[in-house]
């Protein structure tokens, strides 16, 4: 993760990438470029509090599957360790909300049907964060963009930009490295960042 104070927000901004996740009770803005990864923003707005994680579901899953396989733990981690952050940071359970991001068809990793590697991640985000009982109250999610997320953690505002991936190679390069690694571990680290 990389922090550095932006003139133009007046406030810190922290950066996370793939694997990683962060949650502020101080107001920062965390920020992160998603192709086909997912980015979940959680936050209690009564208390201040909010998280966000970046992750990539390492292989293809039927939607029946999503929480029962093991190689769904990966997002159930990811969404784990961020609500339990979150509750430790101060923030109520029942007044968690959630905004989910990415899921974009950028590396031609399925058919692009329900069952790609895409769809599956946008329908795990989404069927988890039912079952915890956190409402999702915006999201945009799959195509075939790229979203740089700018999610304001003491307000829960989210500032949304697509473009075309061909626009910005790092990305594809990024998630291409990151699902490699995942999927040729079988371990997925995870970072945190608590402020």
């Amino acid at each position: 993760m990389k922090r550095f104070y932006s003139r133009k927000l007046a406030k810190t901004v922290v950066m996370l990438s793939a694997g990683e996740y962060c949650v502020s009770s101080k107001g920062e803005v965390l920020y992160t470029i998603l192709g086909s990864c997912i980015a979940a923003c959680i936050y209690d707005k009564e208390r201040k509090v909010g998280g966000m994680n970046h992750f990539l579901l390492p292989s293809h899953l039927r939607p029946d599957e999503l929480l029962t396989t093991n190689l769904g733990r990966y997002g159930m981690y990811a969404m784990e360790l961020l609500i339990g952050e979150l509750l430790k940071r101060g923030a109520r359970r029942n007044n968690l909300a959630a905004k989910i991001f990415g899921g974009g068809n950028v590396l031609n990793l399925g058919n692009g049907g329900d069952d790609s590697v895409t769809a599956s991640n946008i329908n795990f985000a989404r069927k988890y964060l039912k079952l915890e009982r956190i409402p999702i109250e915006n999201e945009a999610v799959g195509e075939r963009v790229g979203r740089k997320i700018l999610f304001f953690s003491d307000s829960a505002r989210v500032f949304v930009k697509s473009f075309d991936v061909s626009d910005e190679p790092r990305v594809l390069k990024e998630e291409k490295v990151y699902k490699d690694r995942v999927l040729s571990s079988g371990k997925v680290k995870s970072t945190a960042i608590v402020f």
